[in-house]
């Protein structure tokens, strides 16, 4: 592997070079002229608007002008311009190729040693790397279906979780050799302990067993049909997995009730959730829901962040099937990433479960070197909620009549 992050770097050097020599924009232009300023408030850029482009004095022009529109209108544009949401669910743009794809249209062609080398490359993901990951695969799955549904025969005691702990670890392991994953783990004495429950950041399908290839977990998730669904039956009969059928996910209290009676059971294994919901691309963590902060037990954080330069682990669910991400998967170079185990973390008192969520998300997000975002992960498929445009109008309402005025909406 160091010998590939050293072709790495020289043919990152290669193609800045040929792009000097040919006058190329070596990244893209952005320019934050529109919105690179300090923060102000609305009411000081309207009236910076107002007095730009009127005589009158702000403070007593109580009525509407038309002027203020402007603001609202140069927020939108700064919005779309640098929207801080959206991106977030494509990939992490690299700044520099990395053997895998042409990143830049502007080394389309660079050298002809650098094409011969890309097709070399592809030559060897291709033909030889990707059978051979794929073998692995099926493998490893095929393995935890049969090994787990026969420990599913015997009796409940240690015996059984002593071997399903076993067979679990060893078929994540192989499933992780599937991908060439080279992981570092980190901080090792702060693992996840039964009656626990383990809270993470959400890149890929994959970070189940890039966890789970280091320590046995309890999964949730809901039930799935096909290959997914024989999986989950299989397993559920070697380890109390939690999975809830389609009806019962939109049910918070039965969820909740079901995570508390598992936490409870100090024999039980830790729970791993992903609390975000949905993939982010690796550059930042977005709101954790609450459901699994309400029950009261200790949460193990863990951050995992993942170098794209040899192969990108987020998967755009909108864009690739999960066999198509698969396969771009195990044609990668490798899958190269590092765990932070974080101490435990307990709800404070006085703390509410929105609160406590924030505060192992931030926590998150700063071990693993990553944005910290409000926004929910949701807007990844839906729109954004009334609530944010009407927070926008009751400011401008209240700086208009002097007090709030509550809007009236119907549902």
């Amino acid at each position: 592997m160091k010998t590939l992050l050293k072709i790495f770097e020289w043919a990152t050097l290669r193609i800045e070079r040929g792009a000097k020599e040919k006058n190329h924009p070596l990244y893209k232009p952005y320019s934050n002229a529109i919105i690179a300023r300090e923060p102000t408030s609305l009411e000081q850029e309207i009236k910076e608007i107002r007095r730009s482009g009127s005589n009158r004095d702000f403070d007593s022009a109580s009525e509407f002008e038309m002027s203020d529109i402007f603001y609202f209108a140069r927020r939108g544009v700064e919005s779309i311009m640098d929207d801080e949401v959206t991106k977030r669910f494509s990939a992490e743009e690299l700044e520099s190729w990395n053997l895998l794809t042409r990143s830049n249209y502007n080394f389309h062609y660079i050298s002809l040693r650098l094409t011969v080398l890309w097709g070399l490359g592809l030559l060897i993901r291709y033909g030889f790397l990707l059978p051979l990951r794929v073998t692995l695969a099926f493998t490893g799955v095929g393995l935890l279906v049969f090994l787990t549904s026969v420990i599913g025969l015997l009796p409940n005691g240690r015996m059984k979780n002593f071997l399903s702990e076993k067979v679990h670890l060893m078929c994540y392991r192989i499933c992780v050799r599937a991908l060439t994953a080279i992981i570092t783990y980190h901080d090792s004495e702060n693992k996840p302990k039964n009656g626990g429950i383990c809270v993470a950041n959400h890149t890929s399908p994959i970070d189940v067993i890039i966890l789970a290839s280091d320590g046995c977990y309890a999964m949730v998730g809901q039930i799935h049909g096909g290959l997914m669904g024989v999986i989950q039956r299989s397993m559920v009969k070697a380890c109390p997995h939690i999975w809830f059928e389609r009806s019962e996910v939109k049910d918070r209290h039965l969820v909740a009730k079901r995570l508390s009676d598992h936490v409870e059971d100090k024999s039980k294994l830790p729970i791993l959730i992903f609390p975000e919901g949905t993939c982010i691309n690796n550059t930042s963590v977005m709101m954790f829901k609450k459901g699994s902060f309400e029950i009261g037990a200790t949460v193990y954080p863990v951050a995992i962040k993942y170098d794209p330069r040899f192969g990108d682990a987020f998967w755009n669910s909108s864009k690739f099937g999960m066999v198509n991400y698969l396969l771009r998967m195990m044609s990668s170079w490798a899958i190269v990433c590092s765990v932070w185990y974080l101490p435990p973390m307990s709800r404070e008192e006085g703390e509410d479960a929105v609160q406590f969520a924030n505060r192992v998300k931030a926590a998150i997000a700063r071990q693993g070197g990553l944005v910290d975002l409000l926004w929910d992960g949701g807007l990844k498929r839906g729109k954004v909620k009334d609530t944010f445009k009407e927070e926008q109008q009751k400011l401008y309402s209240k700086m208009r009549t002097g007090s709030e005025i509550h809007l009236c909406t119907s549902d």
